[in-house]
């Protein structure tokens, strides 16, 4: 698979600076990087889920232009980057944006709580997220060598086995919630079986994981159990290294330390996880609700993959991605940027941006331009095996329950609420019996070349 162009049809090449007037400035506290703006917006609270987001984005467009003035947590600002060109300006220059927090004005006067929840997103870790140069691409090297290693084949067989399992746990009830018996655990069993885990150390794994992203009072507990389990994988892999992601990330010419592994592997059980477990599900979501969209996938008008694209482009998974800082003081989307400031990258109002969107004001089919990957040096290595698990993962399950519907009416559907990721908090459906021609699902079982994930599995 080959890497989206991010520069959509219809878009043009300049770069845009001004923003639309503001209202009458407010006063932020000294250093805020609203401090010639009107009060941030807060991006926080209960009542910003999927269904409220969008039209904050809108909102903050209309008054602020590209780069709007946001509050991640009472008293900690930052610039929310809406315009599609201005992320990819973000993404792509380094000299003008870092990602390492150590950068970010705010902590570095003691103004971030140190159990702020923000810090969950934005703590410095040896890991390729908080890189910049030539360290970033080391750790990217040994990471992304690692996913390519990686049998698309045996990764679809995987991915079929652990969704007939999980299948075969509800299907005699004739309906599921398929978020939590679905959606929620498929990917965190395919990432433990990848990463070389056995069942039980992945149970182990998948509950501190759960626990570590429930931002509650035991998360500090559970992050410490999934270091404690992690740092135990990666010491049998020294000793004993396997065919899998963990063993050849500590093989990697890169030589990465223990540190290194364990921190860059939590970043992708974190990332990958909550992504596909979303993507999954909002893509059966809308096969569930649009009867035009799956009649045309059912008469092979449009493939799984269309839909995947167009639920990337609609309903990215990650809405917001934590975080840039800026490397010195510019002018940048009509906002004066100072030194150190906070940029979060607005994926999902970058979608959306009118200025790049077709007439009509809908994606295109086929085109992959989206920022549901962001762009640049840190564009998502794990891309590839992701749509192929969300794929395999969305055909096994109407191949299976071929007449699955909604067993609650469309409007009663809830999205969980958190302004990072957008992810339903609930998909409850019926179904009659499930159908029987396993086989034909998961294909014939023999021996195929190696293939890596993401090529020659196209449809």
């Amino acid at each position: 698979m080959t890497s989206p162009s991010h520069e959509p049809a219809g878009a043009g090449t300049s770069f845009r600076e001004s923003s639309l007037p503001g209202h009458s400035p407010a006063v932020p506290p000294p250093g805020c990087p609203a401090h010639q703006g009107p009060r941030p917006a807060p991006l926080y609270g209960p009542g910003l889920d999927g269904d409220a987001l969008p039209a904050l984005y809108e909102r903050l467009r209309a008054e602020h232009g590209p780069v709007a003035p946001v509050a991640l947590a009472p008293g900690v600002h930052a610039w929310l980057v809406l315009g599609y060109r201005e992320l990819l300006r973000v993404a792509r220059e380094e000299q003008d944006f870092s990602h390492d927090p150590r950068r970010w004005n705010l902590l570095r006067e003691g103004r971030v709580p140190a159990d702020s929840p923000i810090m969950a997103f934005v703590g410095w870790r040896p890991a390729l997220m908080f890189a910049d140069g030539r360290q970033h691409r080391r750790m990217r090297a040994a990471v992304a060598d690692a996913l390519a290693e990686v049998n698309g084949h045996e990764l679809r067989r995987m991915v079929r086995a652990t969704a007939e399992r999980l299948i075969d746990s509800f299907a005699a009830r004739r309906e599921a919630d398929l978020v939590p018996h679905y959606a929620h655990k498929l990917p965190i069993q395919v990432i433990a079986q990848l990463l070389g885990v056995d069942e039980r150390t992945g149970v182990q794994l998948a509950e501190a994981i759960a626990g570590t992203a429930a931002a509650t009072a035991d998360s500090a507990d559970a992050s410490r159990r999934m270091g404690q389990v992690l740092l135990a994988l990666i010491q049998e892999k020294r000793r004993r290294p396997g065919d899998d992601v963990t063993s050849r990330l500590l093989a990697h010419p890169a030589g990465l330390s223990d540190e290194e592994v364990l921190h860059n592997i939590v970043v992708m059980i974190v990332a990958g996880n909550q992504t596909t477990k979303n993507w999954i599900a909002t893509t059966l979501r809308i096969l569930l609700t649009d009867p035009a969209l799956r009649s045309s996938l059912t008469g092979g008008h449009l493939t799984v993959d269309d839909a995947l694209d167009l639920v990337l482009w609609r309903f990215p998974p990650t809405q917001n991605f934590p975080a840039r800082y800026a490397v010195r003081d510019l002018r940048f989307g009509g906002q004066d940027v100072r030194a150190g400031d906070m940029l979060v990258l607005g994926l999902a109002a970058a979608n959306t941006d009118p200025e790049v969107l077709p007439d009509g004001g809908r994606p295109v089919t086929g085109n992959r331009a989206h920022m549901a990957f962001s762009a640049g040096p840190h564009t998502c290595p794990a891309q590839d095996p992701a749509r192929l698990i969300t794929r395999t993962a969305v055909d096994t399950v109407r191949h299976h329950l071929p007449d699955m519907e909604l067993a609650v009416p469309e409007d009663r559907l809830v999205w969980a609420s958190s302004p990072w990721t957008k992810g339903l908090a609930a998909l409850p459906v019926r179904f009659t019996a499930p159908h029987a021609a396993r086989h034909t699902a998961a294909g014939p079982h023999t021996a195929t070349p190696h293939t890596p994930a993401g090529q020659g599995d196209h449809r």
